[in-house]
């Protein structure tokens, strides 16, 4: 009986969530509008601007300086609101797709369980009424995993660029009082604000990259696995590698996704926990599975231990294995303090 009220209140709080996915979606696709209008305004500005600083070039020697100087500011104003914009847009259609993929989810669990008051569109099938036990679990596991993923993401945004961004308020302020007292000591200032901006900026480029890379589903997990493992050699002080053996191809969706989070899990347990210096990464593409091999030098710890424990970062190990055994795949890992961490885990595909 205890299971079965769970499992209604279960249902009754996805409904809920069903018709705000409902009303998120169209809010989202009003703001793609809006940011790609302004994305096609700011591409002609910066056309027009590097055309302006092309014929500055001709005549560069008989134009004041402040003037020079006025031109190429603007042109690098224009290109970091640009690109800034274009992140944006990105971030948006990420969060889009991912909202029809929840909303398709939502849509199909209500299907199933038969109770519900919301407007469900498709066939239930004859046995629509009843969820087996099996397909509970499934569904809760999955719903916690998108939880856990949730929280890590508030806690980046929150620790990352939420946090900059009100420091940067508070040195403007500083900078704004200070010109009328010390005009040279408020210059100092905005000059370190513009470097902690830019550095923010760059953060907040890798922070969309890490969310929702564009060119995974443009081109495919293994550019993009590429892509990763040179940028996370670039950021952090880690000898990072990449290999692929079999037919490189394009997979499902779905697969590439968590073949993805799985590897990027992986590396920065590796990073983080470990504290590695040395990371490889395999991809093997073959007939039937493909296999991601995960091997670092770092300060391991008891294999045995790991499945019980959550990791600060990512969506954890545990949540890992939920995902890769959704899938029909499965996960090892050897380990052992003071060895090393090699983490494998397989999927199966189909030709």
């Amino acid at each position: 009986m205890a299971e079965e009220n769970a499992y209604q209140q279960l249902s009754a709080d996805i409904e809920d969530e069903y018709i705000q996915t409902q009303r998120d979606l169209k809010e989202i696709d009003v703001l793609i509008k809006q940011s790609a209008a302004e994305v096609e305004r700011l591409a002609q500005r910066n056309a027009q601007a590097t055309a302006q600083t092309r014929q500055l070039q001709v005549n560069y020697d008989t134009q004041p300086r402040d003037y020079i100087r006025d031109i190429y500011e603007s042109q690098i104003d224009v290109q970091q609101r640009l690109f800034t914009m274009r992140g944006q847009l990105e971030k948006l259609q990420s969060s889009q797709r991912y909202l029809e993929r929840l909303f398709e989810f939502q849509r199909r669990f209500l299907e199933l369980s038969g109770d519900h008051g919301a407007d469900i569109s498709g066939d239930a099938g004859e046995d629509s009424g009843t969820v087996s036990s099996g397909e509970q679990s499934t569904i809760i596991r999955i719903i916690q995993t998108e939880e856990a993923a949730k929280q890590s993401l508030v806690r980046e945004m929150h620790d990352g660029p939420a946090s900059s961004l009100s420091n940067f308020i508070l040195q403007a302020e500083i900078c704004q009082r200070l010109f009328d007292v010390d005009a040279d000591t408020a210059r100092d200032e905005l000059n370190a604000l513009k470097a902690a901006a830019a550095g923010t900026f760059n953060d907040i480029k890798n922070f969309i990259f890490d969310l929702r890379p564009m060119m995974l589903d443009d081109l495919g997990v293994v550019p993009t696995l590429r892509r990763y493992t040179e940028a996370f050699q670039e950021n952090n002080d880690t000898n990072a590698s990449f290999a692929i053996t079999g037919v490189e191809r394009r997979l499902e969706s779905h697969i590439e996704v968590t073949i993805f989070r799985g590897v990027q899990e992986l590396m920065n347990n590796a990073l983080s926990h470990g504290r590695a210096t040395q990371i490889q990464v395999l991809l093997d593409v073959g007939g039937e599975r493909i296999t991601a091999v995960v091997e670092d030098n770092g300060s391991g710890f008891n294999a045995d231990e790991i499945w019980t424990k959550q990791t600060s970062d990512g969506i954890g190990l545990s949540s890992l294995r939920e995902r890769v055994s959704l899938l029909g795949g499965t996960i090892e890992i050897q380990s052992a303090p003071g060895q090393g961490t090699k983490a494998e885990f397989f999927i199966p595909i189909d030709n």
